[in-house]
């Protein structure tokens, strides 16, 4: 199983080869104090035979006097190299280590268990694939274990190894093992893990780390080592968009200017069209340069330089994308935040935010909730302490470009950075563009409350005051149904006032785009001044594309469920691209509208809604009537 091979000695070159085509797993060793961490890494080294001689040794005479396991040594110190901890038995800071078998490389980062070194453990997992969670099994899941592991979760790691260590002390119970599993499931039953693998272990004495051992034999499950070798970690790799950010421009004379990056997602081919964010400017790839020579694709994780066709600006800090692949774009947005500094953060403080595109100033403006690490129940708070894990909105002097931290973690993962002490004091992940639909009014603001009674403005107006939503594809006809429901009702003496979604972005949403994030606060916005006008008795007719179901239920909530009515104009997607009245499908086509509904993203069919019609098959004049018989069905006509 160790990476000893004939080749070393016959042919070191073909060996070589051999080595770089195995593929490499990133993991982690996490959970709570003196749960064996350093002990099962040293474990691992030791009965794969990556400990050389002269390590060996030194190992055997250091554990004479600073080891904590009699006559054996103590496999521990490998890792733990700080004087601090092998005086205290902790690890303090980050540990990395290297080894390799005939299947795969591995690179082990052995982060420390003490809470108040929980930042450090930050760090290590930012690059894993997979994560060890040690559990003593004389004291089972504790709150570092919950800490750990949701951190885990929450930096995307989802393959899981839950190691149940010190089997020995406690007799190679099975069923305390059996209790320990059934403790961490309930724990983590609500987080996005892949089914944890349990293990029973004896880190110290060698059961089920690289070999089975003889304790165990209730356990029919492989060991650490061969879980390790096989488990899939490649499951989940965004081969389809692509995402450069450029850390250099490499002009070493005049011939050459290529730009240089670690490609975080997507494959890239010379002609391949690609768009430099933020200027939105696009050329196409001319070559894939690397120290080894030109390559015909490129894929994540590659360091290259590229070259375009065109001499177009593309600076440090800019970020490449293929065309019609542009990521989200905002200067507020809400991020899931772990606090790492023992200094506390006060909303509103400035620091330096150090993100894949570059830096700039950004403050937290508002913090969601705090995370209760025991439970997983969120909670109100005023400020951030040490190890605190939170949803924050914040905002930032530069746009932002990127993507979820679920979709990419490089694009969508940031650090705060004091501006006086050069410390790093946050690391977050990107939720999304922040939405003001979660957003509390000012607290000093109060709603002031009108003379005039809605029982006087039924009488006034003849009707009862509704928000009626015709939503559906571009083009499936909800302005012209709009538009002749508000001659229809206004020939029936009633008072309705049309909110068409051209009009609207030419007025109060003119600063926003067609991205899944500003058409939620379009409708949003929308829905904020329906809800006024009902107030006032008034018909609102709102014509949008408000393509997310999840949206359109914030609107119902919004102007409440008791005056909304939801229209589904169902017109098929062929009928509204024949139609295409401002060419919008075929600009979408190109790519030069992004996240366009029906095109490249989509659209959630209503299924709770009042009425579906559908132009293709019905007159604008039928969908009118039928819309007039569900607001008089349910006693908006009144009089």
């Amino acid at each position: 199983m160790s990476h000893q091979s004939e080749l070393i000695a016959t042919d070191i070159e073909a060996y070589l080869a051999e080595h770089e085509r195995k593929d490499l797993l990133r993991f982690l060793t996490c959970g709570s104090v003196d749960d064996g961490k350093s002990t099962l890494i040293g474990r691992l080294l030791h009965d794969s035979k990556m400990i050389y001689e002269d390590q060996l040794a030194s190992l055997e005479a250091d554990s004479t006097t600073q080891g904590t396991t009699g006559d054996v040594p103590d496999l521990a110190l490998l890792t733990d190299g700080l004087k601090a901890e092998r005086e205290q038995g902790i690890t303090i800071d980050v540990a990395y280590r290297y080894f390799s078998t005939a299947r795969r490389k591995f690179i082990i980062a052995d982060t420390p268990g003490h809470e108040q070194y929980t930042r450090n453990m930050v760090t290590g997992a930012s690059t894993c694939q997979l994560a060890i969670i040690l559990i003593d099994a004389r004291y089972g899941v504790l709150a570092q274990t919950k800490r750990h592991t949701y951190i885990a979760s929450l930096l995307g790691i989802r393959n899981v190894v839950v190691a149940i260590n010190k089997m020995d002390l406690v007799d190679w119970s099975q069923d305390k093992f059996n209790t320990i599993c059934e403790q961490y499931r309930e724990f983590a039953k609500s987080l996005e893990l892949v089914d944890p693998y349990f293990l029973p272990m004896s880190a110290l004495l060698g059961d089920n780390v690289v070999d089975a051992g003889e304790n165990l034999g209730w356990f029919s499950g492989p060991s650490l080592m061969e879980h390790l070798e096989t488990v899939d970690v490649e499951r989940g790799i965004d081969l389809d968009n692509f995402r450069m950010p450029v850390q250099m421009v490499v002009r070493p004379d005049l011939d050459f200017r290529g730009f240089a990056g670690t490609i975080s997602s997507g494959v890239i081919r010379p002609g391949d069209e690609v768009v430099s964010l933020p200027s939105g400017i696009s050329s196409r790839i001319a070559r894939i340069v690397t120290f080894d020579g030109d390559l015909d694709v490129a894929g994540p994780g590659s360091a290259v330089t590229l070259t375009l066709t065109d001499e177009i600006d593309v600076s440090r800090g800019d970020l490449l994308v293929k065309a019609g692949q542009a990521t989200t774009r905002a200067h507020d947005v809400d991020a899931m935040v772990v606090w790492m500094s023992e200094a506390g953060m006060e909303p509103g403080r400035q620091y330096a935010m150090q993100s894949s595109n570059g830096i700039s100033n950004a403050s937290i403006t508002a913090i969601r909730h705090r995370v209760d690490i025991n439970n997983l129940e969120l909670q109100q708070a005023a400020s951030l302490e040490l190890n605190d894990i939170a949803q924050c909105s914040l905002t930032s002097d530069r746009e932002l470009l990127f993507d979820a931290y679920g979709v990419n973690h490089d694009t969508g993962s940031f650090i705060f950075v004091d501006r006086l002490s050069n410390a790093t004091v946050a690391a977050g992940m990107i939720v999304g563009a922040a939405s003001a639909w979660d957003l509390a009014p000012e607290s000093s603001l109060t709603r002031t409350a009108s003379d005039i009674t809605a029982e006087e403005r039924t009488v006034r107006f003849g009707q009862v005051p509704c928000t009626v939503l015709l939503t559906g594809l571009s083009a499936a006809g909800k302005s012209t149904i709009a538009a002749t429901l508000a001659r229809r009702l206004f020939d029936l003496g009633k008072t309705a006032i049309r909110l068409d979604g051209e009009n609207v972005r030419m007025g109060i949403s003119r600063d926003l785009g067609f991205s899944a994030q500003e058409r939620s606060e379009n409708l949003r916005r929308v829905s904020e001044v329906a809800r006024l006008l009902n107030d006032q008795g008034l018909v609102a007719i709102a014509a949008l594309a408000a393509p997310k179901a999840t949206t359109r239920e914030r609107a119902r909530n919004l102007i409440g469920s008791d005056r909304y009515v939801e229209i589904f104009v169902d017109t098929p997607l062929d009928i509204c691209r024949e139609r295409d009245p401002n060419g919008l499908y075929e600009a979408a086509d190109r790519g030069d509208i992004p996240q366009f509904p029906g095109v490249s993203a989509t659209y959630d069919r209503p299924i709770d809604m009042d009425l579906r019609v559908d132009t293709s098959v019905q007159s604008t004049r039928e969908c009118v009537e039928q819309i007039i018989a569900v607001l008089t069905e349910r006693g908006f006509m009144h009089g």
